[in-house]
Formats: structure tokens, sequence, C-alpha cells
């Protein structure tokens, strides 16, 4: 066992861990833990794009469609901050280095997803998420204030006396207690604990079960998202593969195995994952129909490169047949109550991304917004952090060794986590 003293200490390294790194003042001791590799997260799987309002015109439109998309169960004003400072953080992280996809113009291009009433995804074809984190990482990586772990396992947040003072880690068979003034959870969401799911396989509520462990408050964990178009594998027992909503925003069409088309294509997720689970007990087939083939093929091949190479090599040409989809777990809604701020219930914790509840989806996420709330509220976790640091001690404690693998932490966890989401009404195919 040894410990370890930093400023800052980030749990998770997709968009919201990196990007709360990235805006954390130069001269301040930071260190990012990865459960496995550094770009081993849901950000890197993105695929359609990056929500933002068009100007600062548009904001009320964004933020009508953000409320109708959740069935106005959101929290208003984290809307009305997503939505205020979409465009600032979006030309942040282009900054970083980011290069978007431009227009004829040599402006962003902007594309049209699911529940939006105008085209205001910005993207880089269809591997939005994949560039995000590459330029994350890039950064991250060349900040000499900035440490990463990587395969390090989370155990537990170390708590005194209603503060958060650090966390126990596992790394290399090694128990290392670090403690921190302050501590950031971006460990993502919970697709892992679903069989049936397009998230990565590691990310199964770590952060949730620490939050269970110190009664730290939680917020609509029965809120979880089922996309409708993850591609229809029956021998695939891994990680689906997302069909992405932009495929549908630029014309896709589903239809059932009649050939009969039974929905709007670009109603909120929840509506089309309903129609879609209709149409398969209708006609007792396990998937639907999408189809983009109608389009140019060298358009399809340019503007969805990642999802046409993906399908050929399971069997399916974009170009010239309909791909077999099915709904997924995709996204969860719910996590560890937050402020505006990224504050937790507990002193000197904060929780960003999908591990934590901003209240700004509701019920149900608009398309693309995913990434866009990783980046505005771990940036305003960062600001509060960099305001208050230097009046904030660090405080350290003796810490009992781990006596559990980190297999019997993990079916613990798991349990802990699935109990909660069903006790909520939430549902979870475990």
């Amino acid at each position: 066992m040894k410990n370890k003293n930093v400023d800052v200490l980030i749990i998770g390294s997709g968009v919201s861990g990196l990007y709360s790194a990235l805006n954390l003042d130069s001269n301040l001791d930071v260190l990012v833990v990865s459960k496995g590799k550094i770009d081993c997260t849901n950000t890197a799987l993105a695929q359609g794009g990056i929500s933002v309002a068009r100007n600062k015109e548009d904001i009320p439109d964004f933020i009508e469609d953000t409320l109708k998309a959740g069935q106005y169960k959101n929290d208003l004003d984290a809307v009305k901050v997503l939505t205020s400072e979409s465009i600032e953080n979006v030309e942040q992280l282009v900054s970083l280095g980011l290069k978007l996809d431009l227009d004829e113009n040599g402006n962003w291009d902007y594309t049209k997803e699911g529940a939006h009433c105008i085209n205001r995804i910005v993207h880089t074809n269809d591997h939005t998420g994949e560039d995000v984190e590459k330029t994350l990482v890039k950064n991250v990586l060349t900040r000499k204030n900035i440490t990463v772990y990587e395969d390090t396992f989370f155990v537990d947040i170390i708590e005194d006396n209603d503060k958060c003072i650090g966390a126990i880690l596992l790394k290399n068979n090694e128990q290392i207690n670090v403690f921190a003034k302050y501590v950031i959870l971006a460990c993502g969401g919970i697709g892992g604990l679903y069989k049936n799911s397009t998230s990565q396989r590691i990310l199964k509520g770590d952060g949730l079960a620490a939050a269970i462990r110190h009664n730290v408050e939680l917020k609509d964990i029965n809120y979880i998202q089922i996309h409708p178009t993850a591609f229809y594998d029956e021998t695939e027992d891994e990680r689906r593969f997302l069909i992405s909503e932009s495929v549908r925003g630029e014309g896709g069409i589903l239809r059932n195995v009649n050939g009969e088309r039974f929905v709007n294509e670009l109603l909120p997720r929840d509506v089309v994952s309903a129609a879609v689970f209709e149409q398969m007990k209708k006609t007792n087939t396990p998937y639907v129909l999408l189809d983009i083939s109608f389009l140019d093929p060298d358009y399809i091949k340019n503007r969805f490169s990642l999802i046409y190479e993906n399908c050929l090599a399971k069997g399916t040409d974009i170009t010239k047949e309909p791909v077999k989809v099915s709904p997924a777990q995709h996204y969860f809604m719910g996590g560890i109550k937050v402020d505006t701020n990224s504050q937790t219930s507990l002193d000197r914790l904060f929780a960003v991304g999908e591990t934590s509840c901003t209240g700004i989806h509701g019920a149900n996420r608009l398309a693309s917004n995913s990434l866009l709330e990783g980046l505005v509220f771990s940036k305003r976790a960062a600001n509060v952090i960099n305001n208050s640091i230097d009046n904030t001690e660090l405080i350290t404690k003796p810490v009992n060794t781990v006596d559990k693998t980190i297999e019997q932490i993990a079916a613990e966890n798991k349990k802990l986590v699935v109990e909660a989401i069903k006790e909520k009404g939430g549902i979870i195919d475990d």
C-alpha cells in the first residue's frame, strides 16, 4: 500500500474527465485515472456529433427541443446553462485541435438529428467522439501537470467529516490511496451492466456505487435511454454496434420486414424505440430495416465511413441494402445528483458526464446532447475548483487495507447499482 497526494483527482478519461483536466489551472497537480486504456470510453464511440446553438437566437428553440425530448422532466436552469454555453465550449474544443466538418463556405457543417427543429449538430463525419477523444488525449499528454494512470480500478472514495478527501485505487495489484483537495467522478454510465448495450463493457456504474455507499444524493436513476437503431447480429455477444441517429437525420428510412414504413424517423428516441419494438412484435421478427441505400454511394462512404466499414465487415453493404437494426440500452440520464457547477451533495466531490445527473436530459436525452453536457459542466466544475483551491486544505488519514479482489468489489458494485435502479422502477436486464 502507498499514499499519493495531488490537488485534483479525476476518475475517468472520457470527454468530461479529460476536459475537466484541461480546464484546471496548469499549476495544479492533477491525476486522471482510467479503468482501462485512456481511450476506452463511451466518448470514443460517439458517432453523430455535438449539439450546439447556431447563434443566440437559436437558444430558445434549442431549450425547447431539449425539454420536449425529455418529456419536460428536465431541470430548466441546467438546460439554459447547457444551451447558452454550447458555442463557447465547442469553439474551445476546436481551439484544442478538433477539426469539424465544414460546408462549402468554410463554416461549421450542421446536420440534423431526431427531435431537433433545425440542423444544429456539428460533426467529423460519423466518428466525432473518436476525434474528440483523440484531441483531448493529445492535449492531456502534453500537459506536465497532468498524470494519467491507465488500467487502474477505482475502489471507493475516501470520506472524512462529510468531505471527500480522495479515493482508493488498485493498480498492478497494489493499493494506492490518493488524497486530493477535490475529486471529480467522470467514470461513465451503466451500459456494461446490460447484456444488450452500445456502451463499453467496462462501464458498470462504479461512480454510482461509491455514491450509494457514502449516501451521496442520486437523481432520476430510473431514466435509462434505449437507442432504436443498433446493428442486429444474432451471433453478437459483445457490445452492440450503434447505427447513429445521424443516418436518419440524413434521410434514412425505417421499414418493417414487410417493407412498410412505420414511424417518423426524426421523433425522439423513446418514441422511435417504442415503434420499433411494436413492429418487431407485430411481425414476430427480432429486427427492423434501416435503409439509406437510395443516397449516392460515394456520399454514404464519406459521410458514414465508420458505419459503412463496420456494417460491411458484418456482411451488410449499406450503399446497396438496408441494415438490420434493433433497440439497445444506450445512455443513462440519471446518476449522481449535481448542481449547475457539477457539485454533489458531498463536499469537495464533483461528478461530470454520464455518471452525473445535471437534469438536462429529463426522461429522454435529445440526440447529441451528451458530448455537449460533458464539455459544459466539466468546465464549470474546473472553474469552481480553480477559484477555491487556494483556500482548500489537503486532508489525509489512515486507510484500511482493501481485503477484496477487484472481481469481488465489482460484484458488490453491481449489486448496489442494480438494486437501486430496480427500487426506483428502472429496467435492467441483469
